[in-house]
């Protein structure tokens, strides 16, 4: 009988491993000691500042880019940021066609006012902080079609208060308009008159107000845009003499603020006392204008108003 003989198949595994090799005796052996896992509390990602803004009314976290595009309106629930009077300018103007008046004009401290601070330092700071000479920029810009004289206040300089300058700025604005036969448009945002400057603040009420009265002789419109906040002597002057008086959404707009009207009447005030909304229901206000819609709606006032095309 034939034997077979047969071939086993190691499936290549035939090569044996090599034993492990103990170290020589007084070999000192090295460990690489692992870095420790970061913990789940530091993986967390920061968010870097300057790059979202938290709304204030709604919580939201909105990308500042998307804010500035927005002009700064919460996306979600239409809050309306406080905006630089640049910007606001820049979003309603045509382009190249804003020629400031007055650029160089500063405030003085005539009454060589002090108190935790000299009025003088307050200027110097605000003029590095802000960028701007004082609270208004004036100019003659164009608005669609119509050329207007326009008035824009800043509360970042000195809470948008009310000195010398600010009503003269205004006051040649205004004349200057009244000259050359257009329409005006002022947007206020201020705290009241400047108390650094005592009576020589108060006056300004009594001048814009006298020049308004000579253009509205000419029979030329004027427009007063109320922005968050205005409030004792600009609106107790100017603001609220318009022909046609509009406001942001949830601006503050009165004389006194609510809680010294609470304590002088001894009353609850109503809910939503002195916004916007709360005067339109009462007649006091005109019309409430978004920010983002506010170009246009001008430009429908003017033509509705008579203002020119140049």
């Amino acid at each position: 009988m034939a034997t077979t003989a047969f071939t086993r198949k190691t499936l290549g595994l035939e090569t044996a491993e090599p034993a492990v090799t103990p170290p020589p005796a007084g070999h000192q052996t090295t460990f690489v000691k692992k870095p420790k896992l970061a913990g789940s509390k530091s993986r967390k990602r920061e968010i870097p500042e300057g790059l979202w803004t938290k709304c204030p009314k709604c919580g939201t976290m909105v990308f500042d880019k998307e804010l500035d595009e927005n002009l700064k309106v919460c996306s979600r629930c239409e809050h309306h940021f406080p905006i630089g009077a640049r910007e606001r300018i820049h979003s309603m103007v045509e382009t190249c066609t804003f020629e400031e008046m007055d650029a160089e004009m500063t405030s003085v401290d005539v009454l060589n006012f002090t108190g935790a601070a000299s009025y003088k330092s307050k200027l110097e700071k605000n003029l590095a902080t802000t960028g701007l000479k004082d609270a208004v920029i004036t100019g003659i810009g164009k608005i669609g079609e119509h050329r207007v004289g326009l008035g824009v206040m800043d509360f970042k300089f000195l809470g948008g208060s009310m000195g010398s300058v600010v009503g003269e700025k205004l006051t040649r604005l205004i004349e200057k308009a009244t000259e050359k036969t257009l329409p005006l448009i002022i947007v206020s945002s201020s705290g009241g008159a400047r108390m650094y400057e005592g009576m020589l603040s108060l006056m300004q009420m009594a001048k814009t107000c006298a020049a308004l009265a000579y253009h509205a002789k000419a029979r030329l419109p004027y427009i007063s845009v109320l922005t968050d906040p205005t409030t004792a002597g600009v609106m107790a002057s100017f603001a609220s003499v318009g022909d046609l008086i509009i406001a942001e959404p949830g601006a503050m707009i009165g004389f006194a603020g609510p809680r010294v009207i609470k304590d002088t009447t001894q009353a609850e005030l109503p809910p939503g006392f002195q916004t916007a909304e709360f005067l339109l229901d009462r007649g006091l206000i005109d019309a409430i204008v978004s920010r983002r819609g506010m170009k246009q709606q001008l430009i429908g006032y003017l033509g509705y108003m008579g203002g020119r095309q140049r």
